[in-house]
């Protein structure tokens, strides 16, 4: 097969942006979670402030993604979100406003970050999986160096403003600049097929967000299987981008939901539930990019409508409805709802 070597630059001077966001990522959740976790858990205010922080982070992306989406400066709109987060760290006297501003820098990064990287992805899914997946990396460290005393909080503000700068030069010294928004629409909402589709893709994401918010392996605090579980997030949902792109989104969905539904079955064995989390966020990157194909003159809306998914996931376990104990037959039933709308909003959207 002969390749273009137009497209192979073109591709290859889009690397520097998706690396520098995906860094950013990890930076933004690594400084929420321990602010969270150094400054807010022992305050009066900490259950108020932990819902106050994932409204702010993932309910207010919706509202906030069609400003980004009209504004068209996607990497400002980032750089922003950075520079909230930095702000934070100076109101952490003050709980209440600290995680207001820490959240919503943190959805404005998400925003102009995401819309970006799906700008220039180019029908791919690879460059969506290698962004999605630092986060969850920086809010497991996050919450380790939170809980102790061997980092000092001025790391933030350095890292975040150095990033925001990386990020404005590598925009800057693009020739020929970066994929822009198109004029901003909400015209997928319009055909009944897609209607059903956002529908079952909004389900799937809340299913994933209350699963992987709620999964307890019993196992997890044994040797290094804890860091086993949050490699899997993140190596599942990179692998998930690429995967789709090499296999086809359908083809990758039914073999990572179908295989995840499986495994569940076995919660009491290590190998098996770590598996079993990395096939289940294979499918993040999928909902995403299909999500924005529904919605491609309003993409920072159409995450917004994912990550308001996302919150609505964490919502059980913050009230205190969590699964009964050993029920690792939830999580296969789970996967296995997961991956009927998942295909079905697939078909339903042609892709």
């Amino acid at each position: 097969m002969l390749h273009n070597p137009q497209n192979m630059d073109k591709h290859a001077s889009r690397i520097p942006l998706v690396a520098a966001y995906s860094g950013t990522h990890f930076l933004v959740d690594f400084a929420g979670a321990f602010l969270m976790f150094r400054f807010i858990a022992g305050s009066p205010d900490a259950y108020l402030c932990v819902l106050l922080y994932n409204f702010c982070a993932f309910a207010m992306q919706m509202p906030l993604g069609i400003i980004a989406d009209r504004l068209n400066r996607n990497y400002i709109f980032a750089m922003a979100g950075c520079l909230l987060v930095v702000a934070s760290f100076g109101f952490i006297a003050f709980p209440v406003i600290a995680v207001v501003i820490i959240g919503i820098g943190n959805a404005m990064f998400h925003l102009g970050g995401g819309i970006d990287v799906l700008n220039i992805s180019d029908r791919k899914l690879g460059a969506l999986g290698v962004f999605v997946s630092p986060g969850a990396l920086g809010v497991y460290l996050g919450t380790i160096f939170g809980k102790g005393n061997d980092l000092h909080a001025a790391f933030f503000p350095v890292a975040l403003i150095a990033a925001a700068a990386l990020i404005f030069v590598i925009y800057k010294g693009q020739r020929g600049g970066y994929p822009k928004n198109p004029v901003f629409s909400l015209g997928g909402v319009r055909a009944g097929g897609a209607a059903i589709a956002i529908i079952c893709f909004f389900i799937v994401v809340c299913l994933r967000s209350y699963a992987g918010l709620n999964l307890d392996f019993t196992w997890k605090g044994e040797g290094y299987w804890g860091i086993a579980l949050i490699c899997a997030v993140v190596l599942g949902k990179t692998f998930g981008g690429f995967a789709a792109d090499r296999f086809g989104i359908k083809q990758t969905a039914v073999f990572s939901l179908g295989l995840a539904a499986l495994l569940f079955l076995f919660p009491l064995v290590a190998p098996a539930g770590t598996a079993a989390l990395f096939l289940f966020n294979m499918t993040m990157p999928i909902t995403l990019f299909a999500m924005a194909r529904l919605f491609p003159c309003a993409k920072g809306f159409a995450f917004g409508i994912l990550t308001f998914g996302l919150f609505l996931g964490f919502l059980p376990g913050y009230l205190g409805v969590s699964p009964p104990a050993g029920a690792g037959w939830l999580f296969t039933l789970l996967a296995a709802i997961s991956l009927a709308l998942l295909f079905t909003g697939l078909r339903r959207a042609k892709l």
